[in-house]
């Protein structure tokens, strides 16, 4: 890849991932994006160690070709991952390191919730990790920070417009929003005109109005059961799951009941992983819907005036974040939406800056959120559709201990031993649980994309479990299967991998095919993802048929489908491992994100701000005063 890759010097048993991160003097960012050809006037210096790359850089690089496309799914996981990030990592440490290959690896930004809760940090592990890592894990840029406030002010904006609806007569409000200038005259701001423009009034003067255009202008009546739009913080607070607000004296008894979810379950944040371009964030942020009119309207950010502010906040939360490798290949940083209730992928600006920058034989890779069935299918599903890019190779990321809980397995549960069945050859239970890996691999081939498997080893698993492995997933249909030692060996472990999604890459015959297309109806949609879960069947409940209908009704029906399922079992429940079949997949509700682009049925109860446990992460956390090093992130 050129001069500021660097050798890894490792050592067995594998260190703690922070002191690994903090063993290695990363390089001048500058270095990084020198190598990839990136003039410092695309980007912005944040430090030593990040970088904002501007959208420039895709127009100065706009008649060059791309490089090659590779997205990483995985299995149904455990509850303790299998190594995803990890292994995403460990093949562009290997492309750029040991194949000379341009490459980037394209990742979501954590939140600070899981770093500081149950989960720790996203960086990667062992020797494939990105550095800084305190740094990726906690502020980095301030992109969710940027989120954070769009959001809040958006519900400010919410709550603030009802209380002044309340109280004021339509002329009254119309002449406060409409004021007169020092000559006394009244205009309309830019913004007002997306409203009249909505409602048909082609007046361009407020004193042109008729009364019933200033009611139907300035009254937006908003139904307070109808709004879904919430407060969020990037932090895991149970407490703020449910709330009631306007409890003090001066909101005149305007009380209702709310609550907070984490930031990166906001709209905007599949908003910021989903756009193309400033003017498309412009309008996808305008565009968002935050409950209905009591006439059953959607209301949207725009009719409350505050689309353009929105798109203020996240100007700079657009560009992605420039950073390392252990073994010095470049990392784009971008967006972190929710695997559930959005799309669990980084950003489709962040993918395509990275293919123009690697260009003609350079590779981009790209991590799906959970098991393939749920990030896998929502990106070739939603991101591929918005992005017009088409991948070229699939991995799925494979581990023995994943495999043998598939197979009849015990429970796995993080934060307790893992029973001896995961630490003792038992090739029958491998193979038995292969059945999972089968399906990923046909759901994933279906999309007309080669499929490569890749094996997190670890240090437990026999030689036996893992050529059962690489057999099963051969026959599976796998174009191939490659055992990988990433986390212990850096690039060094991931050499066969990356051959094997070079030869992939090189081999695509097909073209992308979706899974659905648009102009069905949205059961039709659902069902046909469903399907590809094992299902025979959907159910729909009173609230859910109820919902579709007001959404077909309101001219939404054209979306594409996000489903909102558990991540660990292909079907509604959890403890169903395999790849179960037959049964009836039953949607409990239907909501929409507008704004980004897609409808998500929600299958079961999807917690959208998480809790801590009783020994959070934050306990192992604190800061070396003597060198200014975090310590104990993980």
């Amino acid at each position: 890849m050129g001069k500021t890759t660097r050798k890894l010097e490792v050592v067995s048993p594998v260190p703690a991932d922070i002191d690994i991160a903090n063993s290695i003097e990363p390089l001048h960012i500058s270095e990084i994006a020198q190598d990839l050809n990136l003039s410092p006037q695309h980007y912005d210096l944040y430090g030593k160690y990040k970088a904002k790359v501007l959208l420039s850089a895709l127009n100065e690089h706009e008649g060059s070709g791309d490089g090659y496309y590779v997205v990483v799914g995985g299995i149904t996981p455990t509850p303790l991952g299998e190594g995803k990030s990890t292994t995403t990592v460990g093949l562009c440490q290997a492309l750029g390191a040991f194949h000379d290959k341009k490459v980037v690896t394209c990742l979501r930004q954590p939140s600070q919730g899981p770093t500081f809760g149950i989960k720790g940090g996203a960086a990667g592990g062992g020797y494939s990790q990105v550095i800084p890592m305190d740094e990726f894990n906690l502020h980095l840029t301030g992109d969710i920070h940027a989120i954070t406030a769009a959001n809040n002010l958006l519900a400010a904006a919410i709550d603030t417009r009802i209380f002044h609806e309340s109280s004021q007569s339509d002329k009254a409000l119309f002449n406060r929003l409409c004021p007169p200038n020092k000559e006394g005259k009244r205009s309309f701001s830019d913004i007002m005109f997306r409203r009249l423009r909505k409602l048909g009034i082609s007046k361009s003067k407020p004193e042109e109005l008729t009364p019933e255009e200033v009611k139907k202008f300035a009254r937006l009546d908003i139904d307070p059961d109808s709004i879904t739009w919430r407060r969020v913080m990037d932090v895991n607070d149970r407490f703020l799951r449910k709330i009631t607000i306007g409890q003090g004296p001066e909101e005149k008894g305007m009380v209702r009941e709310t609550g907070f979810d984490i930031s990166v379950a906001s709209e905007i944040m599949a908003v910021l992983a989903l756009t193309t371009s400033l003017s498309d964030m412009r309008e996808r942020l305008g565009k968002m819907v935050i409950g209905n009119s009591k006439a059953g309207d959607p209301i949207t950010a725009d009719d409350l005036g505050v689309g353009g502010a929105l798109t203020v906040l996240m100007k700079d939360a657009i560009n992605p974040t420039l950073m390392q490798t252990l073994e010095g290949t470049p990392v784009l940083v971008h967006a972190g939406p929710f695997a559930n209730i959005a799309h669990g992928n980084s950003s489709i600006v962040a993918d395509k800056i990275a293919l123009k920058l690697v260009g003609p034989g350079g590779y981009v890779v790209t991590e799906a959120g959970f098991g393939a069935d749920i990030g896998t299918e929502k990106f070739m599903n939603i991101k591929c559709r918005y992005s017009d890019l088409k991948p070229h190779c699939a991995v799925i990321v494979a581990t023995i201990r994943a495999l043998k809980m598939h197979g009849g397995g015990p429970e796995v549960v993080a934060g307790k031993p893992l029973d001896r069945a995961y630490v003792t050859e038992n090739v029958d239970l491998v193979e038995a649980g292969c059945i999972n890996l089968a399906r990923h691999i046909s759901n994933t081939k279906a999309y007309g994309v080669n499929v490569v498997v890749a094996v997190n080893k670890f240090s437990t698993d026999s030689e036996a479990e893992l050529n059962a492995v690489r057999s099963s997933a051969l026959s599976a249909g796998a174009f191939d299967a490659v055992i990988c030692t990433h986390h212990a060996h850096g690039g060094k472990g991931a050499v066969e991998l990356g051959i094997a999604v070079q030869k992939a890459c090189e081999n695509v015959t097909q073209p992308l095919k979706f899974l659905y297309p648009l102009d069905i109806s949205i059961k039709e949609k659902i069902e046909a993802i469903a399907k590809s879960y094992g299902a025979s069947g959907v159910e729909y409940s009173e609230q859910a048929e109820k919902q579709i209908e007001m959404y077909t009704k309101q001219g939404f029906s054209s979306l594409p489908i996000c489903m909102a399922k558990t991540q660990y079992s292909f079907s509604h429940n959890a403890s169903e491992k395999g790849a179960p079949s037959g049964f009836v997949l039953p949607i409990r509700d239907v909501r929409a994100s507008i704004g980004a682009g897609f409808i998500y049925p929600l299958v079961g109860t999807m917690s959208t701000m998480p809790g801590l446990p009783t020994r959070p992460c934050f306990y192992e956390i604190d800061l070396d005063t003597a060198t200014g090093r975090v310590i104990g992130l993980s």
